[in-house]
């Protein structure tokens, strides 16, 4: 009797050897390309980084990586499209600091620290607080004692109201007893330009904008938001020079994805951007803009975020800037 298999048998091997290729199937990843939303306008400090880290990261994927922007609203819409993307991989946000620790204490937006996961933190740096050469101060501690002596004299600008800049000057200034006038402008570049122009004492702001005219005798940085100094503006002081490095409030960057994305895909993610950071280019691309290439893994970024989220939501709730 010729002996035949039982079309039970053929289907569950068939069913079997689907499950297995779907499985495999899910496993690669990536397989097309991937989109990083970049919450602000090209050519600024976080669009630049983007397109170097993308430009050195597509090879380490295997997929192009396509930079797109999307301002507005203090980078809000961007990291809003960002956590209502699928959770697949392929639509991925490359955000600064701002987006996730300062707007939702002071604005209404559309997310929370639950509809995002965080994938690394890629580089850091500081803003920054510059003079005319004339002013009375050529210390970070002259500087401030300055202010104090003289409370509302002064005008320092930021990139608008409620935004990192502002809470990280008035986290200093509530240190030391000092009272001054805030200046909202629509980014360190606008803030750079009425400095110049004299419409306001004090730029605050990145340091991009104000390098050149620190290079040019027109400006001298004094004073740092981040703990440490940097090189880039020597005559400036670090928060732990003057005995408060918990104070820091630095400006960094880094690559979230959509709540659900997969542990795997995050891991993956993770490793290439890591490798990323510390390639020649990208470490360039970073001292331009006066920052240094910090790696945090996705637990290392959150805990962060945190951190500085609750720090600056106390800052914005003591000014009266809280939603």
């Amino acid at each position: 009797m010729r002996s035949h298999t039982p079309w039970a048998s053929i289907l569950l091997c068939a069913v079997l050897l689907a499950a297995g290729g779907h499985a495999r199937a899910e496993e690669k990843y990536p397989t097309k390309p991937i989109t990083l939303i970049v919450p602000g306008p090209p050519g600024g400090g976080t669009d630049t980084l983007a397109r170097q880290l993308a430009q050195v990261v597509e090879p380490i994927l295997g997929v192009r990586l396509v930079v797109e922007n999307k301002p507005g609203a203090g980078g809000a819409i961007g990291t809003t499209d960002v956590t209502q993307a699928r959770p697949d991989g392929y639509t991925l946000g490359f955000i600064f600091n701002g987006v996730l620790t300062t707007l939702p204490n002071t604005r209404k937006v559309q997310y929370t620290e639950n509809d995002y996961v965080p994938i690394a933190q890629i580089g850091y740096g500081s803003y920054v607080m510059c003079v005319a050469p004339s002013f009375p101060a050529d210390t970070a501690k002259q500087f401030l004692d300055e202010l104090r002596k003289n409370p509302g004299k002064y005008t320092y600008g930021d990139d608008g109201v409620g935004n990192t800049m502002q809470l990280a000057a008035e986290r200093i200034f509530q240190k030391f007893g000092i009272k001054e006038t805030a200046v909202p402008f629509g980014g360190a570049g606008e803030t750079a330009r009425n400095f110049l122009g004299g419409h306001i004492d004090i730029y605050g702001g990145s340091l991009p904008p104000i390098l050149p005219q620190v290079a040019a005798g027109k400006a001298k940085c004094l004073l740092l938001s981040s703990a440490a100094d940097n090189p880039s503006v020597p005559q400036a002081s670090g928060l732990k020079a003057l005995g408060v490095p918990e104070l820091d409030t630095g400006l960094w960057w880094g690559m979230i994805g959509p709540k659900g994305l997969p542990a795997p895909i995050v891991a993956t993610l993770y490793e290439a951007f890591r490798k990323g950071a510390e390639t020649p280019q990208v470490k360039q691309a970073l001292a331009t803009i006066g920052a240094e290439p910090v790696v945090r893994d996705p637990a290392q970024m959150k805990t962060l975020i945190d951190h500085e989220s609750a720090d600056l939501g106390q800052v914005a709730k003591q000014i009266g800037l809280a939603k």
